[in-house]
């Protein structure tokens, strides 16, 4: 008797886990959902648009794996070399006979020019500036699609459209409000109906403009980690991308340059 009621005990605790394992990822990944950030525009976004950026979200890893995603390096069209801290907001620049080694979070960091520190205050205060510019000019090319209801973004949807690869897509708008540094700009960005990937993407220089500065792909997804990212954009190609979950901290603090490679067979 007391072997029946044993096994039985053991029977119902084992359909308990079964039963509930799943369902309590599912929930996990529900709560965790895709919030916006602090100073997106909800009020001024068109719901339809924001299901649509939690699909994008969705498709390219989720919002947890992004959130744990943290180092992130590429090449940006052979112009410059960065390395992202998304903890942090540590990055490093290589680009010529340049090194930057700055914070973007509180805007602080060390300039190198031909092996050279630069020490004037003014001259790195404009430097770092400089630095965290092109961080986010080159970071926005590259993880645009995880930043659709980025601070200070409004979110529209407009309607269904063919790509210029003749494919239907979801066609969003975004424009912003106080943010970056350059507030005016507008972004028109095409979601594939099948596979809800960002598939193209077309930039204003001001919300008014009528004509575009461009309209390129986002091509060729590849895993990286645990997310998607995409570096083609047609004829220009965004090269060398890397997510690493650990690096040394030197790749943010030396101005001698890492091999990220070598760091990434390790």
């Amino acid at each position: 008797m007391k072997t029946k009621n044993s096994l039985l005990t053991f029977l119902l605790i084992a359909l308990t886990v079964l039963a509930c394992g799943p369902k309590n990822q599912e929930q996990t990944a529900e709560e965790y959902g895709n919030p916006p950030a602090e100073g997106f525009n909800l009020e001024g976004s068109d719901a339809e648009a924001m299901i649509i950026a939690d699909e994008v979200m969705a498709a390219m890893g989720g919002r947890k794996a992004w959130d744990e995603t943290r180092h992130i390096a590429w090449n940006f069209f052979g112009a410059r070399e960065l390395v992202w801290d998304k903890w942090t907001g540590d990055v490093r620049i290589d680009m010529r006979n340049t090194t930057f080694l700055v914070n973007i979070n509180d805007n602080t960091g060390k300039v190198f020019i031909d092996g050279r520190e630069i020490t004037d205050a003014d001259s790195l205060a404009n430097l770092v500036g400089r630095g965290k510019s092109a961080w986010i000019n080159d970071a926005y090319w590259l993880v645009m699609p995880y930043k659709l209801k980025d601070s200070g973004v409004t979110l529209k949807y407009m309607g269904e459209e063919m790509t210029k690869e003749e494919k239907m897509a979801d066609k969003l708008e975004l424009t912003f409000e106080a943010v970056g540094v350059t507030p005016n700009n507008r972004y028109w960005v095409w979601v594939d109906k099948e596979s809800r990937l960002v598939s193209q993407w077309a930039y204003y220089r001001n919300a008014a403009d009528t004509v575009q500065g461009f309209n390129v792909p986002f091509q060729n997804y590849q895993k990286m980690g645990n997310i998607l990212l995409s570096g083609d954009r047609g004829e220009r190609q965004i090269s060398d991308v890397m997510v690493f979950d650990e690096l040394p901290a030197s790749v943010y603090k030396s101005a001698e340059k890492p091999d990220l490679a070598a760091l990434k067979a390790q």
